[in-house]
């Protein structure tokens, strides 16, 4: 089985105070319910089953520091309870929910169980890593899922549970303390509203959008007026929140809008979550309302974009646990390297769903009477009453939950070890039990044929290893490395990309076409648009959470020199956004985007760029027209930077194991690589320069092709050839 990845997706992941407030209002609508069981499937995740009188069985899902909310799906769970479940269990089987409560506006929820006299309760953290606690009635902690001690607190067994510091609140905001809050602070306006206010790089925007406010303004340099509009926009924020049942999704233009509301199917809808823009309880007024559609619930559409992929916790972790194991260590390897290379495909939805769907197979045959039971006795019932009657009449029966008419099912729970209801499933009535298992293993296999294309390239990697393995020992002390044969690329070599000094990745199109999929599929929220000033430049993505990252590596068999990175997606995780990355990081990025747009090969020495907020960015000009492929409009401020000099840098190194060139400015590249060489403009062609590197170094002549900049180039040698 190939590894469960992170999730792909490009929505954000982490509520901010707003959507704390919102999904709190949605989680009282749960008073009532007892609490039935708690699993965890993943040391990240912690699972309460909630039932209501006479309604179906509700998930409530708590990913540790990220998100939480409601849901109704098929999840595999452990046989065997973790600790931490267990203490919960203990403390709160059979307690009824009569609280939810979100302290003050800060990322911290309280849910009061009450249990004969007693009352106990968890405490949801939101912020920084997270965390989840079980208090007792007098206050103390009864167990932290996991401990954890600031500068102002500590939170560890047996210790009085403290709040965090008070964050500013804006729903009993008072003049003078938002006068406090931006006179106290040097930062600019988005960074103030987005970290110390706890708004979020989204409502953060917001604020200073409804406001008509410059988010760069200095906080603490604002005048009584500015102060004024924004007092005015966060009161509209407060005032819309309060309204219920106010949440939308905005989706990426109308084709995916009328895709979404006629889509009756939460699978169909899972298909669309790339095109979804943003998601908010109130108006996010830099987006076309056109395109939005009211949602249920903020759970609904967190449920819809992260269900499936938290659904498969538990899976998840047996496989890091096999990892982690150490055994088998070349299947290990592969299993890494597959994990690296498939980032942000489709394949991670169809292994997602084979692996849940195999493991619910499964647990239908190992309750073979249990699911039989249930079946013989439904079916009597539906001979002598309607479905409607029988509806009615399952509310109470722990074992049956949603019961769907139109298309002849029920959701069944299957025992845990305690003989409890745990793992749910969806049955098929007129089928046996046998044909329901069949059914969910037909889909699993289903699914992994559709990821078989990828697997067979890994093992021909693995045979291409191992043919050459004298020959790579042979380049290392020779200082080449050894030219891997690859079916598969990594994502991002399907455009022009780059490293920055802080890990980053930088991605470019190289054509029209990959200019439209930069700005629709890797230009998220959090990045930056980056442009070149010459027509028929490329767009340009600055990706704020995935980079590289250096790693340490103990393998006599990479040459000297040779820098060891990996890919990772939780680059920058104390940067909201990346316009809080330094001016220093904007130039770097700004001298690539120049380098790879036409002015490379102009004959001049320097050239101008610009970067702007994804939100800048539209296809659709002031006329209403669409614009042609590669073509886009940007609207607002544009921060410039002048002058930039024309030259990059390239360095060697292994990206998970795959030796590529590597391109930068030369105060990145020569800070990272100790073998690397300075590309300048020049009338020579960069075939010969790519195919002296290729043969000095061991590298792909392809590879080394793909990251040169448009036009001739010459070489200045810092250490990449050898003997040169």
């Amino acid at each position: 089985m190939m590894p469960l990845q992170d999730s792909p997706i490009g929505m954000r992941d982490k509520f901010s105070s707003f959507d704390v407030a919102c999904i709190v209002n949605e989680l009282s609508e749960m008073i009532g319910a007892r609490m039935r069981k708690a699993y965890q499937p993943h040391y990240e995740q912690v699972v309460l089953k909630l039932n209501r009188k006479g309604l179906p069985s509700t998930d409530l899902v708590i990913v540790r520091g990220k998100r939480i909310y409601t849901s109704q799906r098929d999840r595999p769970m452990p046989s065997k309870p973790s600790q931490f479940a267990m203490v919960i269990r203990k403390h709160l089987n059979n307690s009824r929910l009569i609280e939810v409560n979100q302290f003050g506006f800060d990322r911290v929820i309280e849910l009061v169980f009450e249990k004969g006299p007693g009352r106990i309760k968890i405490v949801i953290e939101l912020f920084r890593d997270g965390n989840i606690l079980l208090i007792d009635n007098q206050g103390k902690i009864i167990q932290p899922l996991t401990h954890a001690k600031y500068s102002t607190r500590s939170l560890k067994k047996g210790l009085e549970y403290n709040l965090p510091p008070e964050a500013f609140n804006p729903r009993e905001m008072q003049r003078n303390d938002l006068e406090y809050l931006l006179k106290n602070s040097e930062h600019d306006l988005i960074r103030t509203l987005a970290v110390r206010a706890s708004f979020g790089a989204l409502y953060g925007s917001i604020a200073c959008a409804n406001a008509n406010l410059d988010e760069n303004i200095v906080s603490n340099s604002m005048t009584t007026e500015q102060i004024d509009l924004l007092e005015e926009s966060i009161k509209k924020m407060t005032s819309e929140l309060e309204e219920q049942n106010n949440v939308k999704v905005w989706m990426k233009n109308n084709d995916s809008l009328e895709k979404w509301i006629n889509s009756d199917d939460i699978e169909e809808r899972e298909d669309l979550i790339s095109q979804i823009e943003e998601t908010a309880p109130i108006n996010v007024p830099y987006l076309d309302l056109q395109f939005s559609s009211k949602v249920e619930s903020l759970s609904s559409i967190f449920d819809i974009v992260y269900g499936m992929y938290d659904a498969a916790a538990f899976i998840r972790r047996e496989e890091e646990k096999l990892i982690e194991s150490g055994n088998d260590e070349g299947e290990r390897k592969a299993k890494l390297e597959r994990r690296s290379e498939q980032q942000k495909s489709a394949i991670d939805k169809f292994l997602h769903r084979a692996a849940i769907n195999q493991e619910i197979g499964k647990s239908i045959q190992e309750n073979w009477s249990h699911v039989n039971s249930i079946l013989e006795q439904f079916n009597q019932a539906i001979v002598k009453e309607s479905w409607q009657s029988v509806e009615k009449k399952v509310g109470e029966i722990p074992w049956i939950g949603k019961i769907t008419p139109s298309k002849r099912t029920i959701v069944v729970y299957l025992p845990d070890e305690e003989g409890e209801p745990a793992t749910s499933v969806t049955l098929e009535v007129g089928k046996s039990v046998h044909q329901n298992a069949q059914r969910y293993f037909e889909d699993a296999r289903i699914q992994k044929n559709k990821a078989s294309g990828a697997k067979i390239a890994l093992e021909n990697t693995e045979i291409s290893k191992s043919r050459e393995e004298k020959k790579s020992a042979k380049n290392t002390a020779a200082g080449k490395l050894k030219f891997l044969k690859r079916n598969k690329k990594f994502w991002f070599e399907k455009y022009r990309w780059g490293m920055l000094s802080n890990g980053s990745l930088f991605i470019g199109g190289r054509d029209a076409k990959g200019n439209d999929t930069i700005v629709k599929k890797h230009l998220n929220s959090t990045d930056l648009y980056f442009h070149a000033d010459l027509h028929g430049a490329p767009s340009c993505s600055l990706k704020l959470n995935d980079g590289l990252e250096i790693v340490k590596i103990n393998n006599e068999k990479i040459p000297e020199g040779v820098v060891s990175l990996k890919i990772i997606q939780g680059l920058n995780k104390e940067v909201e956004d990346a316009r809080d990355l330094s001016k220093e990081i904007h130039q770097e990025a700004a001298q690539m985007a120049v380098c790879w747009s036409r002015a490379w090969g102009s004959g001049g020495s320097a050239a101008t760029a610009f970067y702007a907020r994804p939100s800048q960015v539209s296809k659709t000009t002031e006329s209403g027209e669409s614009l042609g492929r590669g073509s886009f409009v940007v609207r607002g401020k544009r921060n410039w930077h002048k002058d930039i000099s024309l030259e990059l840098a390239i360095g060697i190194g292994l990206i998970n194991g795959v030796p590529l060139p590597i391109v930068g400015t030369a105060e990145t590249i020569s800070g990272i690589f100790p073998r690397w060489g300075k590309i300048l403009p020049s009338k020579e062609k960069k075939e010969i320069i790519a195919n002296k590197i290729s043969k000095a170094t061991g590298l792909s002549q392809d590879d080394i092709l793909s990251c040169l900049p448009p036009g001739g180039c010459t070489l200045e040698n810092y250490g990449l050839i050898i003997d040169y």
